[in-house]
């Protein structure tokens, strides 16, 4: 939710219904770092605003280098290359264009819809597990959680959620799950 004012949508309209991410924290971190002089400040030898900017030694930007499992090193963090932020880049294009469809709720902070019959998402920010059938509107067969795990070939490292021949299948999200949040999709079936 963008809701920087003037807007039809404001973030309040949601917060009966998910967790909501908005943009106007990013347009207030903008201010405050437009306002930002740039002069370096040194207390005990070393600059205290050395979290501004790229990796660097003493001003020569560092090399990006990629570990092993594409993460990035020296110092570098690539969000872009995080699974759960690439593979849902994927989720996105696989769903394109989709009408959304089998809205589910709890009337708190669990929600689960689809994108047609090409994805299913599912949320719980609520402060317990989340665990029952839904319907996800999907083909039958074996998908890969893309979010827990990648699809390689036609196995997966992640939760593998099981889609009966009527659509439904079986989500269980623990509320203390380091990502509580299940994705899957027609390009994620084993």
């Amino acid at each position: 939710v963008i809701d920087l004012g003037g807007e039809a949508v404001k973030s309040s309209d949601y917060f009966g219904n998910v967790c909501v991410t908005e943009f106007k924290y990013g347009a207030k971190l903008g201010t405050v770092l437009r306002k930002w002089d740039g002069k370096r400040y040194f207390e005990n030898g070393r600059d205290i605003n050395d979290w501004v900017g790229p990796p660097n030694n003493d001003g020569v930007i560092k090399q990006v280098t990629i570990n092993p499992g594409s993460t990035c090193g020296n110092n570098w963090i690539c969000e872009h290359r995080w699974r759960q932020i690439r593979n849902m880049v994927m989720f996105r294009n696989v769903v394109d264009g989709q009408p959304f469809t089998n809205w589910w709720d709890n009337g708190s902070n669990q929600v689960a819809f689809g994108r047609g019959n090409r994805g299913f998402i599912v949320f719980n920010s609520d402060d317990w597990p989340l665990s029952l059938p839904l319907q996800t509107g999907l083909p039958a067969g074996t998908y890969c959680d893309v979010i827990s795990g990648d699809k390689i070939g036609n196995s997966c490292t992640g939760i593998k959620i099981y889609v009966s021949r009527d659509g439904n299948a079986y989500f269980s999200i623990s509320n203390s799950a380091e990502d509580p949040f299940i994705a899957i999709h027609a390009e994620s079936k084993l």
